[in-house]
C-alpha cells in the first residue's frame, strides 16, 4: 500500500540538474548499458549519469534490490534511480516510478524497490503509461532503453512524476527485512546478500546488535556458533575462531572471515536462516 509523501515544490526544480543513476544485470560486453545513455543523453544532454553497477547476476533481483538499498542514500535529494534487472520484461508486469525520500526510482514492478519502501515507510508509486515519454518503436525485449531510461531523462529535466501516469498502491514485494522474534527472545533472520568476497550480509542490523551486547550476542548459521565480533577485518586475528560477526558499511550485521570467503567456509547460500541471541 502506498502511503502519500509530502508534495515537495524545490524538488522539480532540484531535478532539472538531478544525477540519473543505472544499476542493472546487463555487463558491460554487449551494447545494452551504452544504449540506456544514449537515449537518456539524447533526451537530457545534460544529464550526470552514474553507474551503481551492471554485474548483478543475470535476473537476480534480490542482489539488484540489496546493492540498490545500500547505496541510494549516498545520493543527493533529486536524483532518478533506474534499475533493470527484468526477468518479466514484455510481459503483463508493470513499469513504475517510485517517490521515495525526495528520490525517484525507475523500473519494473518485480519487488526491486520494495525494501526502500519498506525502509523509509512513506513513499507513492505510479504505473508508468504516458507513452509520449517512451523511445518508439518500443522494443518487447528491452524496456531499459525504451521505457525506463526516457522516462528517467525526463524525469531528470523537470517533468513531474504525475504526468509519467497514474497512481498504484499494489507494488510487487520481495520478502520483508523484518527479522521474526521468537518467544525466548531470539531474533530469526536470514542472509539476504552475499558479496564477492564471501561476505553473508543478514537482514540484523547495528540496531539489533548494540555495542553494549556484543560480547554477550552469538549468531547460529548453518548450525555453527559464532561468538567473535569484529569493528573491523583486521582487528585482532584469533586463529582459533575464522569466521566473526562485523557490522557492514551498509548498516547490516555481516559474517565474514579475514583474507577468505565466509560462504565458503559454511557452503551458505542467499536465503538460508541465521539466529541471533543478544543478552
Amino acid at each position: 500500500m502506498s502511503s502519500a509523501i509530502p508534495r515537495n515544490p524545490q524538488l522539480a526544480i532540484h531535478n532539472r540538474q538531478s544525477v540519473i543513476t543505472l544499476l542493472t544485470d546487463f555487463g558491460t560486453q554487449d551494447y545494452f548499458v551504452g544504449a540506456m545513455k544514449g537515449v537518456i543523453l539524447s533526451a537530457n544532454p545534460s544529464a550526470a549519469i552514474v553507474d551503481i553497477t551492471h554485474d548483478i547476476p543475470p535476473q537476480d533481483i534480490h542482489a539488484a534490490a540489496f546493492n540498490l538499498l545500500a547505496t541510494y542514500r549516498d545520493f543527493p535529494a533529486g536524483s532518478v534511480h533506474v534499475a533493470v534487472v527484468d526477468p518479466g520484461v514484455g510481459s503483463s508486469r508493470r513499469p513504475i516510478l517510485v517517490e521515495c525520500a525526495e528520490q525517484m526510482f525507475v523500473g519494473p514492478d518485480n519487488g526491486l524497490f520494495s525494501w526502500i519502501c519498506e525502509r523509509e515507510k512513506r513513499f507513492t508509486a505510479r504505473q508508468l503509461t504516458n507513452e509520449s515519454f517512451f523511445r518508439h518503436p518500443k522494443s518487447k525485449t528491452f524496456h531499459g532503453r525504451d521505457v525506463f531510461a526516457p522516462v528517467a531523462a525526463a524525469l531528470a529535466r523537470g517533468v513531474s512524476a504525475e504526468e509519467v501516469g497514474p497512481l498504484i498502491d499494489n507494488l510487487v514485494k520481495l520478502e520483508s527485512l523484518t527479522p521474526k522474534r521468537r518467544d525466548d527472545g531470539t531474533l530469526e533472520g536470514c542472509v539476504i546478500h552475499i558479496d564477492r568476497f564471501g561476505n553473508c550480509i543478514t537482514n540484523f542490523t547495528t540496531e539489533h546488535l548494540t555495542t553494549a551486547s556484543t560480547r554477550s550476542s552469538s549468531l547460529v548459521i548453518n548450525d555453527r556458533e559464532l561468538t567473535s565480533f569484529r569493528e573491523f577485518f583486521a582487528e585482532k586475528p584469533d586463529a582459533a575462531e575464522s569466521l566473526f560477526m562485523i557490522c557492514g558499511s551498509a548498516g547490516f550485521i555481516e559474517v565474514a572471515a579475514q583474507n577468505e570467503s565466509a560462504a565458503a567456509i559454511l557452503k551458505i547460500k542467499r536465503g538460508q536462516q541465521v539466529l541471533l541471541r543478544t543478552g
